[in-house]
């Protein structure tokens, strides 16, 4: 079964047809910066734009940077603040010829990507997927089965602010960090959430994983961790399956 899938992220929204049985992308990733600002219509837009085109006309599944509750974004996350309370699937539809949408939280999409396909195959007890971009996401697993919008990048860390605004990719970008001292902030996040959720097993993801040479020798937390082996696919392919796993 070929499903499109979807992954929205703060700087781009990426795309591609991907077989769900193998977890493979079967056409080029399609690529289109994220509109700035990021509201409801101009993403929509967007979205639009990458169906027609793939000429797609069956489902889509599409991870979303916020806690999606029965598609219906909780928060306007790293997009533009309008997205609070909007019923994500049914915006993407109608700009969309009433295709059904998918929609799930974008480090869960990822999360399963890798628990299916990739790092997180045969792992068992608590598995923390962790993407690094814009912002901090997290896909939790028990057992291999997902535990929703477990959202540890939006926890209180330095100064009273979230911690994603001190340690993610982003903040690296902002800050103008080298990878030594951004390598250090991670390790502060992950020592704070292994007290906090005495995870088994983490996955590091997200566009930042390819560089985790980088920064792995600031890494000094004791929980087993490896890099995500789908990389900035994972999100894509995991959006794919949610939506194959949904199909009516």
């Amino acid at each position: 079964m070929q499903v499109l899938g979807i992954d929205i992220g703060g700087t781009g929204i990426k795309s591609a047809i991907v077989d769900v049985e193998t977890g493979h992308l079967v056409t080029e990733r399609f690529r289109i910066d994220t509109p700035k600002p990021a509201t409801p219509k101009a993403v929509a837009e967007v979205i639009k734009e990458i169906k027609d085109h793939f000429n797609w006309t069956d489902d889509i599944g599409c991870a979303f940077p916020s806690v999606i509750v029965e598609g219906k974004a909780k928060y306007s996350a790293n997009l533009d603040p309008a997205w609070k309370g909007q019923q994500v699937d049914d915006i993407f539809s109608e700009y969309c010829d009433d295709t059904h949408f998918e929609i799930i939280n974008d480090a869960d999409a990822a999360g399963l990507a890798e628990m299916k396909f990739g790092a997180g195959r045969h792992k068992s007890g608590v598995v923390l997927v962790l993407t690094l971009g814009t912002g901090i996401g997290s896909g939790l697993f028990y057992d291999g089965t997902l535990i929703p919008n477990f959202e540890l990048g939006r926890m209180f860390g330095k100064d009273g602010d979230v911690i994603e605004k001190y340690a993610a990719d982003s903040a690296r970008k902002r800050e103008e960090l080298d990878y030594d001292e951004w390598g250090e902030r991670l390790d502060f996040f992950f020592k704070h959430i292994e007290r906090i959720c005495s995870p088994d097993f983490i996955i590091i993801g997200g566009g930042a994983s390819k560089k985790i040479h980088k920064f792995r020798h600031k890494l000094t937390f004791k929980t087993p961790y490896t890099a995500s082996e789908k990389l900035n696919n994972a999100g894509i392919i995991g959006a794919a399956i949610s939506a194959s796993e949904h199909h009516k």
